[in-house]
């Protein structure tokens, strides 16, 4: 039977300015996935007919998408990157959905859930747990950075993906042998809370300050093998104060939060690497929790200091790249409009 949606909201979503109209049909070849793609009673249909302003209509393995030509066009490589995660084995879920359409702005997105022509590798982090494609634009650019220069900022709001993705890296640089280790950090300041007064060895002191470093890699690396790794020192998670004094070679290096460095702090920091290392450095300029008194933030200090230097890439995400439920990103963006 035909599937055939209709929008009360449909004079909402109609175009201010004429567009041309396009009428295109998409063939699955693998039907097996289809109940996946178009998610239960078709939510994923329903959520890219909204979030582009397209009528979706599915019969058997054929979907047709009628609708402005360009935003038939973004919803045609939506379906084909949806379907191609599938196959790969990969979930799909609203946010997955949401972060293809938010990619499917860019000409490159078949290229990067398929791979460019010629035969070179999509743009993917694979892990032993999960592979991780971009899930926005920067990430595209992100990714990329990465791998190509030695030390990278990435500056932007919670939620786009600054620290998973760098630990994802970090991760399967560390299975494939390319580091002997992954060192992860952040400075241990309280975000308004008062922990210095826990019980508790230092260990137990610090690791609620860590606790997002240990989530990211719960999530790439079996549990057993995490656990087995920081026990070899293959992985290290410590407070930016345990940094001091040493040489980090053969390292794939985090600093998280490091908004809340003093300039003397990413100094130190930074003249820790090493050979064949990489240092990523992540941080909101906008969310610093520094006490007063202490002056400007090592992180902003840094980027003032080192965008354009060779081998250092700086990469800027906004709220249109948070990848996590999407009032996430409505809720940063009412704060920033806010306080400017």
């Amino acid at each position: 039977m035909a599937r055939k949606l209709h929008r009360a909201d449909e004079a909402h979503h109609r175009p201010e300015t004429p567009h041309r109209r396009a009428r295109v049909e998409v063939e699955f070849d693998e039907q097996t996935v289809l109940g996946a793609l178009f998610g239960q009673f078709d939510t994923n249909l329903v959520q890219i007919e909204n979030r582009l302003g397209v009528y979706i209509s599915a019969r058997g393995n054929r979907v047709l998408i009628e609708g402005p030509d360009d935003a038939v066009a973004r919803a045609r490589d939506v379906l084909k990157g949806m379907h191609q995660r599938l196959l790969s084995g990969q979930e799909l879920d609203a946010g997955a959905v949401e972060s293809l359409i938010a990619m499917s702005v860019e000409p490159t997105l078949e290229g990067i859930i398929t791979g460019a022509p010629g035969g070179a590798p999509p743009i993917m982090i694979r892990t032993r747990k999960k592979t991780i494609i971009p899930r926005s634009p920067t990430q595209i650019e992100y990714m990329k950075a990465l791998i190509s220069h030695d030390v990278i900022f990435a500056l932007g709001p919670a939620g786009t993906g600054k620290t998973y993705v760098a630990v994802a890296q970090a991760v399967a640089q560390l299975i494939s042998g390319s580091v002997q280790r992954l060192i992860l950090s952040r400075p241990a300041v309280e975000a308004g809370e008062r922990l210095g007064f826990l019980p508790g060895d230092m260990k137990e002191k610090v690791d609620p300050y860590l606790r997002p470093l240990y989530d990211a890699l719960y999530d790439c690396m079996p549990p057993e093998q995490v656990e087995r790794r920081i026990a070899s020192g293959e992985i290290e998670i410590a407070p930016i104060a345990f940094m001091r004094g040493r040489t980090l070679a053969d390292a794939f290096v985090i600093l998280d939060e490091a908004q809340n460095t003093t300039p003397a702090q990413m100094k130190m920091f930074l003249t820790r690497f090493g050979q064949n290392s990489r240092m990523v450095v992540c941080g909101d300029p906008k969310q610093v929790d520094l006490p007063g008194g202490v002056g400007a933030s090592g992180l902003n200090d840094a980027v003032q200091r080192l965008e354009g230097v060779d081998g250092i890439a700086t990469v800027r995400f906004n709220t249109a790249d948070v990848v996590r439920h999407p009032i996430v990103g409505r809720i940063v963006e009412a704060y920033e409009g806010k306080d400017g």
